[in-house]
């Protein structure tokens, strides 16, 4: 992140006439610097501005505009941003659908900040965008014990249900946004790329769903610009917008961002595609994925998220290394969802934590049987309640690992099976028993078609304790059954207290679990 020197303002038309102060967070910028003049063909920013991936002292900004031009960035501690910092972001152009991000760093910990953006015409003096505002809370510092929320959900725009103004859009984000969390996790099935949108759909009691239907959102997705149109789509709900200037996102990624239940090396059979070859499809839907959200641009998706002294989120990636799916009995542990790299970094990184909550971000959950069709399995489980077997090998050696060097304080949260649940794990129930007794929290959808329960396999020893489902497949948004997860973190006790929502913040089931003893 460089600060904008003199000649580039002047380019860029933010400055007329005053220098650019030096000195730390507080002393550098014009705050409130504006183009002297709005000539026609200004730049447009689109799609609004996004934060994510905060850390203690940095956090990634987002924009998109109409044409290529310079994203820039202040970032202070006052709504007004009087006295911020001023800085230089990349160039928007066609290579990026004219999205771009800038990772903000020498950020102050723990502290709520807030940013404008423009994008600056590349040629014309003077011509600048509009701006647009956001805010975000930076992680902790690393002794610094104060309370940490935040929220989880999934599954967004799926099963044909889209944007319909009729019905208010995704009010979901209205309610998360209400609960003034540090942050946002998106526990995967960011975009439905594979969920074609009709105009209108015809509902049990004789109402009408119409859907704000785009090109993009009218077939299944094959092309990077129709990947992209999947990202581009959300973003026209003014709910998610006004969450997403708020509210810093964790995203991570499942199936529907490339389609239903892929895995590499996939050959399709499905005659809605003339691309068959998944692993084609993937790399144009992880390019529009690393280009619509704020998300870092290097390295792999999994990844450790620390907040303070009090938590650690572990973001785990169950697609990128998934194995085909089938029967998901075989006793080859070097088979699985995560990988052997990914699988050794969360146990590694896990012994290594010394957060008092180690959450781990599962986009698939761990005890629910999750098919796909006959005879093959999506997800972790099988339905076996015996010893582990297929992809339950990689978390028994997981949790085993955890266990044997005193690992306490893991919490799993999850979304996938569209709706909401608490389970309880106990080796006492279970058919393996060398691992600490832990829960996973189910949340979603968002905003989707409705499903579930699933059934619980027996291997871990899952208990559900708490089970909101519709009474039918595929309920409406309309009809209620949409769900988000709230865990908020007491800086003094340590104490963990999960909500379980619904789309109006109604809390349908409340735990709080202590802080685990050292």
């Amino acid at each position: 992140m460089t600060a904008l020197d003199r000649r580039t303002l002047l380019r860029a038309g933010l400055a007329t006439g005053a220098g650019l102060a030096g000195g730390g967070f507080l002393g550098g910028g014009l705050a409130g610097a504006a183009p002297a003049w709005r000539p026609s063909g200004r730049p447009v920013l689109t799609h609004g501005v996004q934060s994510g991936d905060v850390t203690a002292g940095s956090a990634l900004v987002w924009t998109r505009a109409d044409q290529p031009g310079r994203m820039v960035v202040e970032v202070g501690r006052r709504p007004d941003l009087r006295g911020a910092r001023l800085l230089r972001g990349p160039v928007l152009d066609p290579s990026t659908d004219f999205t771009g991000r800038l990772r903000l760093r020498g950020l102050p910990p723990g502290e709520r900040l807030h940013y404008r953006v423009r994008v600056a015409d590349l040629d014309r003096h003077g011509v600048a965008s509009e701006p647009l505002v956001g805010e975000f809370t930076t992680a902790p510092a690393r002794h610094d014990r104060r309370d940490v929320r935040f929220v989880w959900t999934g599954d967004i725009a799926g099963q044909g249900w889209g944007i319909s103004p009729d019905f208010g859009g995704m009010t979901i984000f209205r309610s998360m946004r209400a609960v003034r969390p540090d942050f946002f996790l998106c526990s995967g099935d960011t975009v439905y790329a594979d969920g074609p949108l009709a105009e209108s759909v015809s509902l049990p009691d004789g109402r009408i769903w119409r859907n704000l239907v785009t090109p993009e959102k009218s077939k299944v997705a094959e092309t990077l610009t129709e990947y992209r149109g999947q990202f581009a789509y959300n973003l026209l709900d003014e709910h998610l917008r006004a969450f997403a200037a708020e509210v810093p996102q964790a995203n991570q990624w499942d199936d529907h961002e490339v389609l239903n239940n892929w895995y590499p090396g996939e050959i399709l059979t499905d005659d809605r595609y003339t691309e068959r070859r998944v692993d084609v499809l993937a790399a144009r839907a992880r390019q529009a994925f690393h280009e619509w959200l704020p998300v870092p641009a290097d390295g792999p998706l999994y990844r450790r998220m620390s907040y303070g002294p009090l938590l650690d989120v572990f973001v785990l990636d169950m697609r990128t290394y998934k194995d085909p799916n089938d029967g998901n009995t075989y006793a080859d542990r070097t088979r699985g969802l995560l990988g052997r790299e990914q699988r050794q970094w969360l146990i590694r990184e896990l012994r290594r934590s010394r957060a008092t909550w180690k959450v781990i971000a599962n986009d698939l959950p761990l005890g629910l049987v999750v098919p796909d069709g006959p005879g093959a399995q999506e997800g972790v489980a099988q339905g076996d309640p015996g010893a582990p077997a297929g992809r339950e090998l990689e978390f028994a050696e997981v949790l085993g690992a955890a266990h044997r060097a005193g690992v306490t304080g893991i919490v799993f949260l999850t979304a996938d099976v569209h709706y909401t649940a608490a389970h309880h794990y106990d080796p006492a129930r279970a058919a393996v028993r060398d691992f600490t007794p832990f829960w996973e929290f189910v949340s979603g959808p968002a905003h989707a078609g409705a499903f579930g329960p699933n059934a619980l396999d027996g291997t871990f020893g899952p208990q559900a304790v708490f089970t909101h489902a519709p009474p039918r497949a595929n309920t409406s948004p309309a009809e209620g059954f949409q769900h988000f997860g709230e865990v908020a973190i007491d800086g003094g006790s340590g104490a963990l207290t999960v909500h379980l929502r619904d789309r109006d913040g109604v809390s349908l089931w409340t735990t709080t679990l202590p802080a685990p003893t050292p």
